[in-house]
């Protein structure tokens, strides 16, 4: 790993968070995933060698329970499922170099040699631990078997994590008031041993680990708080019968390390110990199909390599806290980045599977929707580690106005007029204005990939356009070709130039489009094999007459798919009965939005007008935003007010990138009662909106200090 800036001479790998092999996938699950794609894309388009990886989970509780409900075996259930997402992602040109999955030989035995490192390296004990137990149906109650309240916050919580509340990893026989979440009974603690990873001793590594860690800043913030209130060892044995065997319990296994215990023996590794390891298993199988001279996977995972992780900001602990530790321990290279998504709502609600409440990957393919337009919809709509809303009205509107009304339409009426006029490119050179305005759409797609930003990325292309429908609409070559033929030819040149470097630039974000403006430019070879060196290279001489690559969508297609979301909706509502598979739903599908049923009632206590006057309200601008020490949810902030600088204290901690906020304008309540939380002085209150704390901003830009009326 150098940290030099991207392309570098060591081989990258670029990895994506494996999805649970346990059911259908929608737009919100391709976020990571088209992310993944397009960011390995543009790496390869600056000239870095690269490997794009992922695989399939296929361990675990939910997979476990999900195929005792339906009546089959696991392995049976989690293989259909891969099978499944092995088909789906290339529908959308999400392209892995290799997608294995976490059962299979290869991540088996390098899953073992791992824990035999750590073992060996004496990372790995063994503790007696309480673990819920069914006394009624006779059974241990591993992660997900168990659900009941977080000691932490108080929230409801999974057995493995606190996914409503605190974000915070739970071990064995912390969650409190515990039931099965299988049966409904309530459990019992009972002592068994397991095997424990010693991460404690790995916190002041981590804290240099995170100083240095690349990607969204939620990724390098977020840990923190977890290493300075103390690393707590991480139970990594489980009583299930579905996962990997702890090394030695397998039988014929002769490299077991001395000493192992025999009580080991009927308990497999926890999935998130497998599950990462899949990264370097998957990079493997990678190397065994194309050989070493083309991609060696040990100089990336033993080496130099430049490892980067695209996952959801649901599980920045594990890639982050855990993962390197384990790397570490075992002798591995550890991640150069991290780049942790938001999530996706639809239309400003959060995704139900059991209700429906979703737009389907497989769903938006049969409406004959081009992948490519999703893949710019999620990798070109707001930052990456922020929300993003779907919403039918603003796919379009984002297909219509920047895909038809500006890539689209610069492209068509350049080349169609370049062919019709000169057959092609015309006898020219790029001038000197737009040579220098393609140089900077290179630049600025080169700061975005090593920004790990992929929306600046994408926009790099998309502002070339603009300016190429700018330059040709001043020169109006058209009006040229009879009274200025040599400046006529010289503008249309200029325009196929900036046509060839869209379509390397804009490849990455759409790859199946970008593929074929490259062959109506008459271009040889692939555009997915070619490198932003080449962008100014002249473009082919010859052409022939172009079509247009993008399609506007009617409005009237858009009030079609509403109505057919609202009725599915409606009917699978109709047809939920039970409320607890529904609840479970929701905490698997984390959106960071609230559903209706939980919008609080309108009070019907009233205040006058009067009483409304009294309260202070201000504009606000957010001067700089930091999480307080052993507060959990706590920020401190400075807010500019006009006519000062206030200290505010918000609980906004966990749910916002607070780095991010410094510029933001809110709204502020000046004239609260001075207050002091976790000893800290508030001057004032911040409003925000629902339990994920929607900052309330300023839709123009009323300076600091103004009052809200």
């Amino acid at each position: 790993m150098s940290h030099e800036e991207f392309p570098t001479d060591a081989p990258a790998v670029v990895t994506c968070g494996l999805p649970y092999a346990n059911g259908d996938l929608h737009v919100g699950h391709l976020r990571t995933y088209v992310g993944g794609d397009v960011f390995s894309r543009a790496l390869e388009t600056l000239g870095q060698q690269t490997a794009f990886v992922s695989g399939s989970d296929m361990h675990g509780t939910p997979v476990a329970v999900n195929a005792e409900s339906e009546g089959v075996s696991p392995e049976s259930f989690a293989l259909e499922w891969h099978e499944i997402y092995k088909e789906t992602f290339p529908k959308f040109n999400v392209e892995f170099d290799n997608y294995g999955h976490t059962h299979d030989e290869t991540n088996t035995a390098i899953t073992r040699s791992i824990v035999r490192a750590l073992e060996k390296e004496g990372y790995v004990y063994e503790k007696q631990i309480m673990v819920a137990y069914d006394p009624i149906d006779d059974q241990y109650l591993p992660d997900r078997y168990v659900e009941g309240t977080c000691p932490y916050c108080g929230e409801h919580a999974r057995g493995d994590e606190c996914d409503e509340g605190c974000q915070r990893h739970l071990e064995p026989g912390e969650i409190e008031d515990p039931v099965s979440a299988i049966s409904g009974n309530p459990a019992e603690y009972r002592e068994r041993t397991h095997k424990f990873f010693e991460v404690s001793a790995f916190s002041d590594y981590l804290s240099d680990f995170l100083d240095g860690l690349e990607g969204t800043s939620n990724a390098r913030n977020q840990p923190r708080e977890w290493i300075e209130s103390g690393l707590k060892d991480w139970c990594i044995t489980r009583d299930m019968d579905w996962g990997i065997d702890y090394p030695g319990a397998e039988v014929g296994d002769e490299s077991s390390p001395d000493g192992a215990s025999d009580e080991s023996s009927d308990l497999v590794l926890y999935v998130w110990v497998d599950a990462p390891i899949e990264y370097i298993s998957s990079t493997k199988q990678y190397t065994d199909r194309v050989g070493p001279d083309v991609y060696d996977w040990e100089e990336t995972w033993r080496g130099d390599g430049e490892i980067v992780h695209v996952i959801g900001r649901d599980i920045i602990q594990h890639h982050t806290i855990f993962w390197p530790a384990m790397l570490r321990g075992a002798g591995y290279t550890e991640p150069r980045a991290v780049m942790a998504s938001g999530f996706v709502t639809l239309g400003g609600k959060g995704f139900s599977t059991s209700r429906n409440r979703a737009v389907w990957a497989e769903e938006y393919l049969d409406e004959g929707f081009h992948p490519d337009l999703l893949r710019y919809y999620l990798a070109t709509n707001g930052g990456f580690q922020q929300d993003v809303d779907f919403s039918w009205e603003k796919f379009r509107d984002r297909v219509n106005n920047e895909l038809v009304g500006t890539v689209g339409n610069f492209l068509y009426r350049s080349l169609l007029f370049a062919h019709r006029n000169y057959g092609g490119t015309p006898d020219a050179s790029v001038s000197p204005e737009v040579e220098s305005r393609i140089e900077e759409a290179i630049e600025a797609f080169t700061a975005g990939v090593n920004d790990y930003s992929i929306r600046d990325a994408g926009n790099a292309a998309v502002r070339l356009a603009s300016f190429g429908n700018e330059y040709i609409q001043r020169n109006e070559p058209w009006k040229l070709t009879d009274d200025d033929p040599a400046q006529a030819a010289q503008v249309i040149f200029d325009c196929v130039q900036i046509a060839k470097a869209i379509a390397i630039l804009f490849v990455p974000i759409a790859p199946d489009r970008c593929a074929a403006l490259w062959a109506q430019l008459g271009e040889d070879g692939s555009v997915h094999d070619v490198t932003v060196d080449e962008a100014l290279d002249p473009p082919a001489r010859s052409f022939d007459e172009p079509e247009e690559l993008f399609e506007k969508i009617p409005d009237e297609r858009v009030e079609e798919l509403n109505e057919k979301l609202e009725a599915r909706v409606a009917e699978a509502t109709d047809d939920t009965t039970d409320d607890t598979a529904d609840a479970q739903d929701e905490e698997t599908e984390t959106t960071g939005a609230t559903d209706m049923d939980d919008i609080e009632p309108l009070t019907t206590d009233r205040i006058s007008f009067e009483e409304f006057q009294d309260l202070d309200i201000r504009v606000g601008e957010i001067v700089s935003a930091a999480g307080i020490e052993g507060a959990d949810k706590l920020a401190k902030l400075e807010v500019d007010i006009g006519l000062e600088t206030r200290q505010i204290v918000a609980g906004i901690k966990q749910l916002h990138d607070l780095e991010s906020l410094q510029g933001t304008r809110v709204v502020i309540v000046t004239n609260l009662e001075k207050a002091e939380l976790f000893g800290v002085e508030s001057n004032g209150m911040l409003l925000a909106a629902g339990e994920e704390a929607d900052i309330l901003t300023t839709h123009g830009d009323a300076a600091p200090g103004t009052k809200i009326r």
